[in-house]
């Protein structure tokens, strides 16, 4: 038989489409007449799903490739093999070459798979059954080469000695799921940082939870991983995530813990744990404590993989994992910190500390991100050492001062290093703040701004203040993202604590010994100096403080008069015994919850105003009359007990979310509010005051959910037709509200419809069972009769 051009296995592509480094995790041998269609198409779509790279038939590669060149590469860029050893298998030469490849270039005999699908292993082994056929006929194609037909029996009893799977021994569906499981064990669960290379102490770690799961028992087992900041706590924590988390029931990976805490958001966290349990049902999940119950109920019969990454503080593990009877037998909950204290006061007794690279890890991790790959160019590795010498093993400063000097010559990579060496070696920050000092003016401005005000925030949001205050944000929170300043996890703006650090200082340089004269403040020293003495300049573009407990301050708010140039401004928990006489008009954002005043300033007229939060607020009023405010997206003024009316929003064409929740004397909203076009949520709940609201008009399209929960309304208007675009509407705890208009029916997008507790409604509009798109309708504490 001459020796077949056409690919029966896998279409080989030529060498110069494979770059070095390996490209796949997975080289799938089959015979395709046998299982292209069937099995081999069922165990691919498997392995894609769980994200293994694996190369199969692809009718982009080149058809007709040599053997001897193409099969090489093809394997050569695969981690692993698996050899699909069907009945007409052993017919083609193409694949008994691919075979005996594939046994000289994997290097350990443990990353080729076998699969005896539908054949004995024995007549593999031994070339009997279908496999004599196959080798009579090769005997006789190949009288002039009997090595290469002896080199294909040896490769195909080599194969069969090895371990593998037999479609004999159970279903189809199961047998795919443990090859895929084999798979994802060689493939994925290695300990590596992302650029392939293992941290120090990793080692020890993975193999103490290997024995726990290679061991398992009804004991739930809490693990600390503790050490300084940028020492890579939160890269073990993921890849100990990402290696074992198929092994549970339940997975979840807690990140920023502190942080989240300090914001006040704690309970964001207990649903993220929930969510997966809960799923829509996770609305129930209020508070902190009425998370914390639910905690305990949904997951003590579960085992759960729960990684709590930076926690700071003992009431932060109470309320998301208090107890080992929270969790099902077989759990693991690993908690990463900087103080092993907390650890010693948890009675977490598993414990490791992370300490700094050693010399070779750290060389490599350099090399990654200087070169993009694990060895140095010729001529740098001298200059590399240097580099390596100055960060101490410290994996942060590694991967920032690879990113500083990546595609940069000699010459630049030694001035580097000599702005360096005039750098004290105790003095990390300034080491971090070479890779600011690369930056352009404007990415300078955008990460400050993220470091003192936007860190933890949703990336969205963030970009919009950027642009508002003249800078490019999209563009450049990406280019901060590549240069390693910044990450974005679930949509957030993140930075690493080091890294704000430095920003803090730098911003401290400004002026050393006047805050006043600095670009951002946002310690309470700072603004209390400030405000205090009446030090501020036109150099503050921006003040945020949000204290943990609720303290009263004595500032003279003249200051503010001198700040012409402040474009954010934050005050959290923070009262004051007097009222800003003046605001600046340059401001964008402004969040100021107990804001002391009745009113804003009289002449305060921010036309670049964007944002307006002023939760629990003295105010009773914004302002009278008429205010032009064209860019104001946001208004929110929840909590804020004195409020009476709203303001007209006729100068305000451009509001997508208002927020008047829980003003509970609140009585009136200004019709104006008909004609915002641009409305997407609306909240009054908790307006208890709140008798009726104006009448909707076909201006509002794209107001998509609308709250008036627990509000006096005793009717509501049939203009309620007209919000054509309304997804959700919440009515529950309206006891004054008689009935419904028949022209609710019109809501044809309305999904949730929420009216339990409204007691005096006893029937629905007739056609309430024909809105096609309505999926949840909550009924419970009315008199309505079930709908059928």
């Amino acid at each position: 038989m001459a020796l077949s051009t056409q690919r029966d296995s896998a279409f080989l592509p030529s060498p110069h489409q494979f770059a070095p480094q390996p490209n796949h995790d997975v080289f799938l041998s089959f015979r395709g007449v046998d299982t292209r269609n069937s099995f081999v198409s069922h165990l691919y779509h498997e392995l894609q799903l769980r994200g293994i790279k694996t190369f199969k038939d692809d009718p982009k590669f080149e058809r007709g490739t040599p053997i001897s060149s193409g099969l090489f590469n093809a394997i050569q860029e695969s981690r692993l093999a698996i050899i699909v050893l069907s009945p007409k298998y052993a017919s083609s030469t193409w694949c008994l070459d691919e075979l005996t490849r594939i046994l000289q270039c994997m290097k350990s005999k443990s990353t080729v798979l076998p699969v005896f699908y539908h054949v004995d292993p024995s007549d593999v082994r031994k070339q009997s059954g279908s496999f004599a056929c196959a080798f009579a006929e090769h005997e006789e194609s190949f009288r002039k080469d009997r090595e290469k037909v002896k080199s294909w029996r040896a490769a195909l009893t080599e194969v069969a000695d090895l371990s593998g799977f037999d479609s004999k021994n159970g279903c189809e569906r199961k047998l795919i799921e443990n090859i895929a499981e084999w798979v994802w064990e060689k493939a994925h669960h290695r300990f590596k940082l992302l650029d392939s290379i293992e941290l120090v102490g990793m080692k020890f770690i993975r193999e103490q939870v290997d024995l726990l799961l290679a061991h398992p028992t009804d004991e739930v087992h809490f693990i600390g991983i503790w050490g300084m900041g940028g020492i890579g706590k939160t890269t073990i924590a993921k890849l100990v995530y990402d290696s074992i988390s198929t092994h549970f029931e339940s997975s979840s990976f807690l990140a920023n813990v502190r942080e989240v805490s300090q914001r006040g958001c704690l309970v964001d966290l207990q649903r993220q744990l929930l969510s997966p349990i809960l799923k829509d049902q996770i609305t129930q999940v209020w508070d902190e404590q009425w998370g914390t119950s639910i905690i305990k109920n949904c997951l003590y019969n579960k085992k759960v993989l729960l990684i709590l990454d930076d926690v700071s503080e003992s009431s932060q593990l109470e309320k998301l994992a208090g107890e080992k009877d929270w969790f099902g037998k077989g759990s693991i909950i690993i908690i990463t910190t900087r103080d092993k204290r907390l650890l010693v006061k948890h009675d977490i007794h598993i414990s490791y500390k992370v300490e700094a690279l050693g010399d070779d890890d750290a060389l490599e991790l350099f090399n990654w991100n200087a070169f993009k790959k694990d060895e140095p160019e010729e001529g740098f590795l001298e200059l590399s050492e240097g580099f390596v010498n100055y960060a101490r093993g410290l994996p942060l400063a590694l991967k920032l001062l690879g990113c500083l000097v990546y595609k940069r010559d000699q010459d630049e990579w030694k001035s580097e290093l000599d702005k360096l060496r005039k750098i004290p070696k105790s003095e990390i920050i300034d080491l971090l703040k070479i890779s600011y000092d690369g930056l352009d003016d404007m990415n300078k401005d955008i990460f400050l701004d993220v470091a003192f005000f936007h860190k933890g925030k949703d990336k969205e949001e963030v970009i919009e203040i950027l642009d508002s205050c003249g800078l490019c944000g999209c563009v450049g929170i990406n280019d901060l993202v590549q240069k390693s300043l910044l990450t974005i996890s679930h949509r957030n703006v993140e930075m690493h604590d080091l890294i704000q650090e430095m920003a803090s200082e730098i911003v401290r340089r400004e002026c050393l010994d006047e805050p006043g004269r600095r670009s951002r403040l946002c310690t309470h020293d700072d603004i209390s100096h400030v405000f205090i003495n009446n030090t501020a300049t036109n150099k503050i573009k921006g003040i945020s403080l949000r204290m943990a407990r609720l303290e009263k301050t004595y500032w003279n708010c003249e200051a503010f008069s001198k700040m012409c140039n402040l474009k954010v401004l934050e005050f959290y928990n923070v009262i004051n015994s007097s009222s800003p006489r003046i605001l600046p008009n340059s401001l964008r954002s402004i969040k100021w919850s107990e804001y002391p005043s009745k009113f804003l300033p009289s002449g305060f007229q921010p036309n670049f105003l964007i944002a307006l939060k002023m939760h629990e607020s003295k105010l009773v009023q914004l302002w009278d009359g008429r205010k032009d405010l064209p860019n104001l997206k946001n208004m929110d003024l929840r909590y804020s007990e004195r409020l009476t009316t709203t303001p007209d929003f006729s100068g305000i064409p451009n509001l997508e979310l208002l927020d008047f929740g829980c003003c509970k004397n609140l009585v009136e909203i200004h019709p104006s509010i008909a004609d915002l076009k641009c409305l997407e949520r609306l909240h009054l709940d908790l307006c208890s005051k709140l008798k009726k609201i104006p009448e909707f008009s076909g201006q509002m399209k794209n107001l998509s959910s609308l709250s008036l929960q627990g509000t006096s309304i005793e009717k509501l208007s049939s203009s309620i037709g007209c919000l054509v675009g309304l997804t959700v509407l919440y009515l529950e705890d309206c006891k004054n509200l008689a009935g419904l208009p028949s022209e609710i029916c019109n809501l044809k997008s309305l999904e949730w419809l929420w009216m339990g507790g409204c007691s005096k409604i006893d029937k629905l509009p007739e056609n309430v069972g024909e809105m096609e798109s309505l999926t949840e309708l909550r009924l419970y504490g009315t008199c309505c009769p079930l709908l059928v």
